[in-house]
């Protein structure tokens, strides 16, 4: 186990802020989590696990414990009669674990396409896109306990997702009965995800920017590459590589609201971008919202909203003047304050502010 000192992040962070993490152990196994976890002067502060970084914003530096997830390896774990169950350590890249699966004929993780961020990261955000969410495909995850360093294995129903939520993003907190509630925000660091992927595939289109780009092809049922390939040319047109202009991918969850007050905000914008729920509710595009309130391209200092898609905030100040976490946050307030007056909505972010 390396132990690191004033380790700069810029590069660790898809947004590019500038900060360091003041102590840095980058955990390639279970045993280098073992090695922190026996080490008092390591074990005795708060700790901040870092995966691909593309779903954080920095606000300075770092000052708790950086465990940088580096676990690597993809491999069949087994069959079913239903599908082929894949694991992948929680530091491969996210993207290029979709690609492999392809390559290897295992279909089912197409939708999920150029999604940044790393393995790991994927079922705490319960990551999603164009119809599908990874609840939809997962099937157990391995993690170890940062108290007492005993590994364990959650299901699915065990991760309590729910839309770009899980049992990850929830404190632990006192029952009404005085019993510890089951959040593990902070209190587990991820190892390995493994996915079930169907035997039975059937492509989920029904996306308008998936349809459009059937009809374009002339494609009645299109196979899983050629879905995988419609959805990255999708996002590349719409969204910022993080290599070239840093963001965050998303910042904002899309709303979910009644049925009652989506009427209501049709009844003053009819265009609204919208999407019915299958438990009946209704869930609404931020980033028509913010562009609607007219943020589309409008900056803060050097934190701005994105020409082609506001519901992305970038870096406008590149790698040479970059953004601070500052300004990011004070944008984002700012693009949540316009909404509500509007609409009546609270935009809730998607990144996590450190």
């Amino acid at each position: 186990m390396l132990v690191e000192k004033n380790v700069p992040l810029q590069s660790s962070n898809s947004f590019g802020i500038v900060a360091k993490a003041l102590t840095l152990v980058r955990i390639g196994s279970e045993a280098d989590i073992a090695a922190v976890l026996q080490n008092p002067a390591l074990h005795a502060g708060p700790t901040f696990i870092l995966g691909g970084g593309s779903n954080i914003v920095l606000t300075g530096d770092v000052k708790p414990l950086v465990l940088k997830v580096e676990i690597t390896g993809k491999r069949l774990v087994k069959e079913t009669d239903k599908a082929w169950i894949i694991e992948a350590g929680a530091g491969e890249n996210w993207h290029e674990l979709v690609t492999w699966t392809l390559q290897h004929g295992f279909p089912g993780l197409e939708n999920l396409a150029l999604i940044p961020g790393t393995v790991g990261a994927s079922p705490v955000q319960n990551i999603g896109a164009y119809g599908v969410e990874l609840q939809d495909r997962f099937d157990s995850l391995d993690a170890v306990d940062l108290s007492t360093g005993q590994t364990f294995t959650l299901n699915a129903a065990q991760c309590a997702f729910g839309y770009r939520d899980s049992v990850f993003k929830h404190a632990s907190t006192p029952t009404d009965s005085g019993a510890a509630g089951f959040g593990l925000a902070g209190k587990a660091l991820i190892t390995r995800v493994r996915f079930a992927l169907p035997k039975l595939w059937k492509p989920v289109l029904g996306y308008a920017d998936i349809e459009k780009k059937r009809l374009q092809s002339k494609v009645e049922e299109p196979t899983a590459l050629q879905i995988y390939e419609w959805v990255c040319e999708i996002r590349r047109a719409k969204l910022p590589d993080p290599k070239v202009i840093g963001n965050a991918g998303s910042f904002f969850k899309n709303p979910t609201v009644s049925p009652e007050q989506c009427e209501d905000i049709i009844q003053r914008d009819p265009k609204i971008v919208h999407y019915q729920l299958a438990d009946g509710s209704v869930k609404l595009a931020a980033g028509w919202l913010i562009d609607a309130c007219g943020w589309k391209g409008k900056s803060i200092g050097n934190a701005g909203v994105y020409d082609k898609q506001a519901l992305v905030l970038v870096n406008r100040g590149g790698a040479a003047n970059p953004v601070t976490g500052g300004e990011v946050m004070t944008l984002a307030k700012a693009i949540q304050t316009s909404v509500y007056e509007r609409f009546g909505l609270r935009l809730e972010p998607e990144p996590v502010v450190v």
